[in-house]
């Protein structure tokens, strides 16, 4: 098992400046660097922001306007932000010595 000391020196292991670095164990990402974590801390507010907007007694077409819609558009685009600015992702399970 992966000591959380260890799991920092990873991560602070990124002389290519990337953001988010791949996940130790199985596929994605994690953020590396302060843009990374601001990223992920605007996209936790704008979905807050939009779940917040949701009316308990919605339609099925105002809830997939409202809400389902703009949460897969903000999805796709942090998918597209830790793409453009991560290591290639891939299934991992460990870090390689």
């Amino acid at each position: 098992m992966l000591s959380y000391k260890e799991y920092q020196d990873y991560l602070r292991d990124n002389p290519k400046g990337y953001w988010f670095k791949a996940k130790l164990y199985g596929w994605g990402w994690t953020p590396a660097r302060w843009q990374g974590w601001l990223v992920i801390a605007i996209y936790l507010v704008l979905i807050f922001a939009v779940s917040s907007q949701v009316e308990e007694q919605a339609s099925n077409a105002s809830i997939f306007i409202n809400f389902l819609l703009p949460i897969t558009l903000l999805t796709t685009s942090l998918l597209m932000i830790c793409y453009a600015t991560g290591e290639k992702p891939g299934w991992r399970w460990g870090n390689k010595k």
